[in-house]
């Protein structure tokens, strides 16, 4: 994916988006000042890491393990920015008394499980790549993120954001950038990108689902729920059932994500809207889910798989996506699969027959940023 016959701008996968800290800096409020201080530099060491993803991405280790199996390690940064920082529990390791170190811990092993148990498929490479994680990172960090080789969490500021340890979804997110980029690899800008994040939307979603033993209809498919500090106007960072409803407060912005073809912003901020039309995809998959019925990893969830693992490449937009999974859900469902996945993403906008008339791989490259920051500083209701 990386290489340098074919350099790329690799931002760092962080699981909050970037116009949620751009809105928290430019608050005026004197006891949120420091707040806004800590949310741009929150986006300074996500620029300075920027481009690691890419001298690391398409490692994978040179001798296969005997058996598939978990081979976790969690770290502690010790508030620092270096990685990964001591080792603090392995596998195999008694929990600690750290809860940050025990939650990232479990969410590697319970992320694992879901790739492994329902897919087959040995770690975030396919071949027993060791899971790393970094907890305790930076002061005040507000962000997890997938750096290539490892997960880093920070333990948020208390009264935006809490420990991002405490999301299960958030971890099977970040994880899941990882098993894109051995695979499908898709180009993070403009739909691709959107592609790119919905997939780790999903199988976020669907590590959740998987460990909880939900049904599709009782799932609550948000992404980062219990993230926000107590007090601030939101349930979660999105939502895949309902795009555009997951927070409004004056501190934050508004969820600005469309859940159809008709609202797809246009924009050069966040890579192309890679966090905003994500919930175009998102939603799709939500509703192919309950049209499936039952556990949504066991039908669905293997469709988008497949999708991803097989069929994708790094430029693939939303009319591949559709009909790449219409493809694969005839193929292991029959017509009546393939009915609910063609419909589902008839739903939002995107039809599996034929490219959508005008609308190019990438982004278009016109303004206006302004329609973004309308929908990120829309006052509360």
């Amino acid at each position: 994916m990386c290489s340098e016959a074919s350099p790329r701008r690799h931002p760092i996968l962080c699981i909050i988006p970037p116009y949620v800290l751009a809105h928290v800096s430019r608050l005026r409020d004197p006891r949120l000042r420091e707040l806004a201080e800590n949310a741009l530099q929150s986006l300074a060491l996500s620029e300075r890491v920027r481009g690691e993803r890419c001298a690391i991405g398409g490692i994978a280790p040179l001798v296969a393990r005997p058996a598939p199996g978990k081979q976790r390690t969690v770290y502690d940064g010790k508030h620092t920015t270096r990685l990964p920082g001591t080792a603090v529990r392995e596998e195999g390791d008694d929990p600690v008394r750290d809860v940050s170190v025990n939650e990232a811990f479990d969410g590697l092993g319970h992320t694992y499980d879901l790739f492994w148990k329902a897919y087959k498929r040995d770690s975030i490479d396919g071949r027993g790549l060791p899971m790393l994680a970094t907890v305790h990172h930076g002061r005040l960090f507000n962000n997890a993120f997938w750096n290539g080789r490892q997960m880093v969490f920070g333990d948020g500021d208390g009264v935006l954001f809490q420990r991002f340890t405490r999301s299960l979804d958030v971890i099977g997110h970040e994880l899941t950038h990882g098993v894109t980029q051995y695979e499908a690899g898709l180009e993070y800008e403009g739909q691709s990108g959107a592609l790119n994040e919905s997939f780790s939307d999903v199988f976020g979603s669907l590590v959740k689902q998987y460990t909880l033993k939900q049904r599709a209809n009782k799932a609550d498919w948000l992404i980062g729920a219990g993230l926000w500090a107590r007090g601030i106007k939101g349930v979660a960072l999105r939502s895949m059932k309902d795009p555009g409803t997951a927070y409004n407060d004056p501190r934050i912005g508004r969820d600005p994500q469309p859940g159809h073809m008709r609202d797809y912003v246009e924009t050069l901020d966040d890579n192309g809207g890679v966090h905003i039309n994500s919930g175009i995809p998102n939603k799709a998959f939500y509703l192919a889910a309950i049209g499936f019925g039952g556990f949504a990893w066991k039908k669905a969830g293997v469709v988008w798989y497949r999708a991803l693992t097989d069929l994708l490449k790094e430029a693939s937009d939303f009319a591949d996506a559709a009909r790449v999974t219409t493809s694969v859900a005839e193929r292991d469902f029959g017509k009546e699969g393939a009915d609910i996945v063609r419909n589902a993403w008839a739903q939002v906008g995107v039809s599996a027959a034929a490219k959508a008339k005008g609308r190019k791989k990438r982004a278009r490259r016109t303004r206006p940023k302004r329609r973004v920051r309308r929908a990120s500083n829309r006052k509360s209701r």
